[in-house]
């Protein structure tokens, strides 16, 4: 179990990272970067092992805002085993789990970002774990259990996928940017934003919407994309994503959106941000 391995030793590829990377981190945070890939692998699993079983689903804040009974499972996992070897932490987690706690450490947890994707079988979801450290977001990991791969950052120290340093994508071309973004539950809300994203797609290289905003901000870190927008995020949804899209030289910014709930979540180079914000503005995303 990934309790026992985390008591029992807190060294291997989850603190030492490529290269040694992790070896920099003081053992504190080694440790929590450790049980926080121990929890998303397990959490992980519990989506693979969904996959073979009929889904139950509910729906939420919208029609179109779905919830499984492995979302529900997922989550379970990780909060009862924090709640068994971290009792004094904090943790926000999005499907309802919530604990104010002592420590000044606090989870945030999506325990499957990508819902609609995993009950159509379509190939992004994830777990998504963050960590923050006296408010200041510190650790993320995103378990990509829909491809067999895992995200990991600490503030300070870098980010890899499995054991390969991540570097974003250094772009100063707006036109040759390949951008992603995420729409809202609510219909009234995706009108304005397919606006706002037809706007954009004549001023890049092209858009893609893979329905994981954890797995896009990764893949801004892997230079996988050029940049990155969304409107209408919770904090479990970006929590763990903007601290590896940081570490892998990004820049993520929390700006003012025009419209919806805020903030809006904007990942890009800084060589290209500058020129990516104007065009939000422009195209009606920002205020």
């Amino acid at each position: 179990m990934a309790d026992e391995r985390h008591r029992e030793s807190p060294s291997g590829p989850a603190e030492t990272g490529p290269d040694g990377r992790w070896a920099a981190a003081p053992p504190r945070l080694r440790e929590l970067l450790a049980l926080a890939g121990d929890l998303a692998h397990d959490a992980g699993q519990v989506h693979v092992e969904g996959r073979r079983h009929a889904l139950r689903t509910e729906t939420k804040s919208s029609p179109t805002d779905i919830v499984s009974q492995i979302d529900k499972a997922a989550e379970r996992l990780i909060v009862d085993r924090l709640a068994r070897l971290r009792p004094d932490d904090a943790l926000l987690a999005e499907e309802g789990s919530l604990s104010r706690g002592t420590s000044g450490v606090r989870w945030v947890i999506d325990p499957l970002d990508g819902t609609t994707n995993y009950i159509y079988g379509y190939p992004a979801f994830a777990v998504s774990i963050g960590v923050e450290i006296e408010g200041r977001p510190t650790i993320g990991v995103v378990c990509d259990s829909s491809a067999g791969r895992t995200y990991r950052a600490i503030a300070g120290c870098g980010a890899a996928c499995d054991d390969q340093p991540l570097q974003a994508r250094r772009e100063t071309d707006l036109s040759q940017a390949l951008v992603a973004t995420g729409f809202s539950y609510d219909a009234a809300q995706r009108v304005r934003q397919g606006a706002t994203a037809a706007h954009v797609l004549g001023r890049v290289r092209d858009i893609r919407r893979a329905g994981s905003a954890a797995l896009d901000l990764c893949h801004v870190a892997a230079g996988h994309l050029d940049a990155y927008w969304e409107l209408d995020l919770s904090p479990w949804d970006y929590a763990a994503g903007a601290v590896i899209a940081r570490e892998a030289g990004a820049e993520v910014v929390f700006a003012a959106a025009a419209h919806g709930r805020g903030p809006a979540v904007v990942a890009a180079h800084p060589t290209l941000m500058p020129a990516f914000l104007d065009l939000l503005r422009e195209a009606g995303a920002l205020a």
